[in-house]
């Protein structure tokens, strides 16, 4: 569904899930704005099937799972390889998420996770090994994400 295919309604219901979809009914979000409930199921059907919601995944606390290294990779890669060495990339042991850089030498960001050392070992020789070069890597410590709140509907904000 092109964006332009997105009205008002649509524009509010992905700004509530985005602020907790796992807690929310479609009633409290059709209350948000100012629609029903089977309003909101059938917007949300249509936003998934069409490809507009991609999934819902759980904002997950890898320290508190026993990985304690959580880790970015900045990777080269030649650019005819670069979508296929991402891809296979997600099936690297440790490996938790994968995004293509366009335009930059270090063109893709390897999200990776580790419960020690040799773990952290094993996923570095693993990129490595499918023909990457590992420019430099970091452990960060958090993430503060948003729900992006530029979908043009003020009614859906508390």
């Amino acid at each position: 569904m092109p964006s332009a295919e997105l009205d008002e309604v649509d524009r509010g219901i992905l700004h509530v899930l985005q602020q907790d979809a796992r807690r929310i009914t479609t009633q409290e979000i059709g209350e948000k704005v100012d629609v029903s409930a089977s309003t909101v199921r059938n917007r949300i059907g249509t936003l998934e099937r069409s490809g507009v919601i991609r999934g819902y995944h759980p904002n997950i606390n890898y320290e508190r799972a026993g990985y304690q290294l959580h880790l970015l990779f900045m990777c080269a890669a030649p650019a005819t390889d670069r979508e296929k060495l991402a891809r296979e990339a997600t099936g690297v042991k440790g490996v938790v998420r994968v995004d293509e850089i366009v335009g930059s030498e270090q063109n893709i960001l390897v999200e990776a996770v580790a419960a020690d050392t040799d773990q952290l070992g094993e996923t570095h020789d693993g990129l490595a090994e499918l023909g990457l070069t590992i420019a430099h890597s970091n452990i960060f410590r958090n993430r503060y994400v948003q729900p992006f709140n530029h979908f043009g509907i003020d009614r859906a904000t508390d």
